[in-house]
């Protein structure tokens, strides 16, 4: 059992929500978890089955990044403010709100790739890291993105080349195409799950944030992360590292390798036939190897 508190964390002249789920028998010496989402801008949702970690005696914090969900949200930002520092930021606030000394961080997705940028800054307290089925390099997740799609069906290929040179891309017919995609390689479970389709829907309701960072959808990216990379910063990386994936993830081992050639301490787990969202098609193998990266770090670090 589980007790849930939610905050509206004050951040500059606006608000993170952040829900706080605390085990009815706190384990002495089990660092809290701090979960980044997705997106940029999928809120926490689809992540919520994560709070069963607390079955591991630790807290577990979930939050929405500023921009969506149910924190602050800016339609009207400008392209420029949007940038991987605006929630490293906010990430930090968090901390000093909570007043989080020791921890454990996983991100997934864009939230592996905001671990990351956390992470080389080499921030005091950090015990370990957990990098979930994200790229090290917006490049490197562009030519995977290719080299998957050359082996979808001939016509949805096409659908997708067509909309995409006439700029098309609010297309029945491309929107289509993509979820062909999707239901390869971001989430193989169907119908898709509540949570999931509530990060969706949320994100569609307010898209400026995935809009603007990422672009229209997963295939076409040319939003303000376009250029993102953090290989040359990885050996900044002190933290303990786990690197997670699944066999048909949009996250291919290309995006990923990175991290296992230039983090110094590192590890990696690919869970057989999982996509993109692994911790929703395979919760119970996922919760095990993260639960176990985490005991394994359980103690607070000393410089």
């Amino acid at each position: 059992m589980t007790s849930l508190t939610t905050h509206r964390v004050p951040f500059g002249q606006w608000e993170t929500w952040t829900a706080v789920f605390a085990p009815d028998l706190p384990v002495p010496g089990a660092l809290p978890l701090i979960v980044l989402h997705g997106g940029p801008g999928m809120a926490h949702n689809y992540l919520k089955n994560l709070k069963a970690l607390t079955a591991t005696g630790r807290t577990v914090i979930l939050y929405d990044q500023l921009g969506c969900g149910n924190s602050s949200h800016l339609p009207d930002a400008h392209e420029g403010f949007w940038v991987p520092e605006l929630f490293v930021d906010e990430f930090h606030n968090l901390l000093e709100y909570f007043r989080i000394g020791s921890f454990h961080l996983l991100g997934q997705s864009w939230g592996g790739m905001l671990g990351a940028e956390i992470a080389v800054r080499q921030p005091s307290g950090l015990a370990s890291l957990s990098i979930c089925n994200s790229p090290a390099s917006m490049e490197l997740w562009a030519e995977a993105a290719a080299e998957l799609r050359k082996d979808l069906p001939r016509e949805v290929r096409d659908a997708l080349t067509l909309h995409e040179k006439a700029g098309t891309l609010t297309s029945p017919e491309y929107s289509a195409a993509t979820m062909a995609f999707y239901e390869r390689h971001v989430c193989r479970i169907s119908p898709l799950p509540a949570d999931f389709e509530q990060s969706v829907a949320q994100m569609e309701a307010e898209p400026t944030v995935y809009h603007t960072m990422n672009g229209p959808n997963e295939l076409h990216v040319i939003g303000t992360l376009r250029d993102w990379s953090v290989i040359d910063r990885l050996h900044l990386v002190r933290a303990p590292t786990l690197i997670v994936a699944g066999e048909f993830d949009e996250a291919t081992p290309a995006t990923w390798a990175p991290f296992i050639t230039n983090i110094p301490k590192v590890d990696s787990h690919v869970f057989p036939g999982a996509s993109h969202c692994t911790h929703l098609e395979q919760p119970e193998g996922f919760q095990r190897v993260i639960a176990a990266h985490l005991a394994r770090h359980d103690q607070p670090r000393h410089s």
